[in-house]
């Protein structure tokens, strides 16, 4: 066994320039993932989820801290080391209508990433790999020529998937893949992202601002507000005992068929803070019904509460 954690994220820092100061999209974010597990990320919009996930996968660069895949730095990678790291590392997009490339069909879609690394020998080996990769996915032989917009959303999504895995990498960043899909093709992605991963091994970081899609596809959980964590678990601690009040709220947030035991909704009030040079205070200050004064004078730390429960504030609530 290795001593050191699959992928370890230390004080990893994204700073935005603007003409009113540096904008924190990620601000001093640290957490390790083992190899064969999904952690999910969740958070409002604009809490810099993508961005972090991005930085990950290389798309990125950082503004400070370390990314460390099985205790080396990948953001010291470039050239050759980088160009092998592609084949590690992948990505799903979000929207798999601007993500692919409208002029390739599905055939040069999945190809493509094949060829730049030449895992293949021949053109028929090839060839091979990219109906390998279809049929893992389940898109049928007959999309192999066609064009991303003479599909629908659940099979360019699928295209998305099979172009991740057409290199047969060990960490997947799923960017908020199912939210531009129809619920029931959802969970068709979902279910297919599962599979692949009990089959294969793959780790996933899941980006997204559902939580009850985390509920059921990850193992630990996340929680990011304006850049950074505010709270991290196992899934099953996290919607049990959700210790900050953001977490509360987004949790009250999900929807339920339960009308026998509806509980009274978390209504989030006040005014987001700036991201763009933010004051060393609680982030969450403003929107907050338990804010005191210890708020107002410095931001909190995560702190431990449990064997794997992690809480930025000063009051952590039951």
């Amino acid at each position: 066994m290795s001593e050191h954690p699959y992928l370890e994220v230390r004080h990893l820092k994204k700073y935005f320039m603007t003409p009113n100061g540096p904008l924190h999209a990620v601000d001093d974010v640290s957490f390790t993932l083992e190899k064969g597990r999904t952690i999910g990320l969740v958070g409002e919009s604009g809490c810099g989820k993508s961005t972090l996930g991005h930085m990950i996968a290389r798309l990125l660069d950082a503004t400070d801290g370390e990314i460390l895949l099985e205790g080396e730095d990948i953001l010291k990678y470039n050239g050759r080391k980088l160009k092998d790291l592609r084949r590690r590392i992948q990505i799903i997009f979000q929207d798999p209508f601007s993500s692919l490339n409208p002029r390739k069909t599905v055939y040069n879609t999945i190809a493509e990433p094949i060829i730049i690394q030449k895992m293949c020998k021949s053109k028929k080996e090839v060839e091979d790999r990219v109906f390998e990769i279809m049929e893992l996915v389940g898109l049928a032989e007959r999309y192999v020529n066609v064009y991303p917009h003479e599909l629908d959303g659940g099979r360019r999504q699928r295209v998305g998937i099979a172009r991740a895995l057409a290199l047969d990498p060990e960490l997947i960043v799923c960017d908020e893949p199912v939210s531009a899909l129809d619920v029931s093709i959802q969970a068709q992605i979902l279910n297919l992202l599962k599979r692949l991963q009990q089959q294969f091994g793959y780790t996933y970081i899941f980006i997204t601002h559902d939580l009850s899609v985390v509920k059921h596809f990850a193992q630990d959980v996340l929680v990011m507000y304006l850049g950074q964590l505010v709270e991290q678990a196992p899934v099953k601690e996290l919607f049990a005992h959700p210790r900050h009040p953001y977490t509360q709220g987004l949790l009250s947030a999900i929807p339920s068929t339960d009308i026998d035991n509806v509980k009274d909704r978390i209504i989030l009030k006040g005014e987001i803070t700036s991201p763009i040079n933010p004051p060393d205070e609680c982030r969450f200050a403003d929107r907050c019904e338990y804010v005191s004064e210890a708020c107002r004078k410095k931001a909190p730390q995560l702190q431990r509460l449990g064997d794997d429960h992690l809480v930025s504030c000063f009051a952590p609530l039951d």
